[in-house]
C-alpha cells in the first residue's frame, strides 16, 4: 500500500480532501480505492460552477470492473476540474494523491473538514476492513 500523505483528510467512502494554500479544497480518491476499482477507463467530472453539498455524489469513475460514485467531502462550488482525466483516466491509478486529483471546490463550511478522518484514522479503517 502506498504511503498516505499527512496533509489529507478522508471520507469512509475513500474520497480525500486537501486544503490548498489559497484555502480551496482539492478532492480525489484514495490509492486504496483506485486499487479496488482496477484500471480506470472513464471519469465523469462535475461542472465548474456547480454547487455541491457534502455527502452527495458529484462525479463518477468507471473501471473495467465497476462504476463508482465520487462523493463531495465538503459543501462548496466547483472552481476547477481535472480535464486531463478525460483523455487519461488511468492517471488516478498512477498517481491517486497527485496528478489524479478530480476537482477543486471553493469551500463554504471549513468545519466540515473536522468531520473527516485524518490519515492515521483512515489507515486504521483500512486495516480493520482487511480483517
Amino acid at each position: 500500500m502506498s504511503e498516505i500523505p499527512g496533509d489529507l483528510k478522508f471520507l469512509k467512502s475513500h474520497e480525500w480532501a486537501r486544503v490548498e494554500d489559497d484555502g480551496k479544497v482539492t478532492v480525489g480518491i484514495s490509492d486504496h480505492a483506485q486499487g479496488l476499482l482496477g484500471d480506470l477507463v472513464y471519469v465523469e467530472l462535475p461542472n465548474v460552477g456547480d454547487r455541491i453539498e457534502a455527502g452527495t455524489a458529484c462525479a463518477v469513475v468507471e473501471s473495467v470492473k465497476a462504476a463508482s460514485d465520487i462523493y463531495a467531502p465538503v459543501t462548496g462550488t466547483v472552481v476547477a476540474v481535472n480535464e486531463a482525466l478525460n483523455d487519461k483516466p488511468e492517471t488516478i491509478n498512477e498517481d491517486a494523491y497527485g496528478d489524479g486529483w478530480i476537482f477543486t471546490l471553493e469551500i463554504e463550511e471549513r468545519d466540515q473538514l473536522n468531520d473527516m478522518l485524518d490519515p492515521d484514522a483512515y489507515a486504521e479503517m483500512l486495516e480493520d476492513d482487511d480483517h
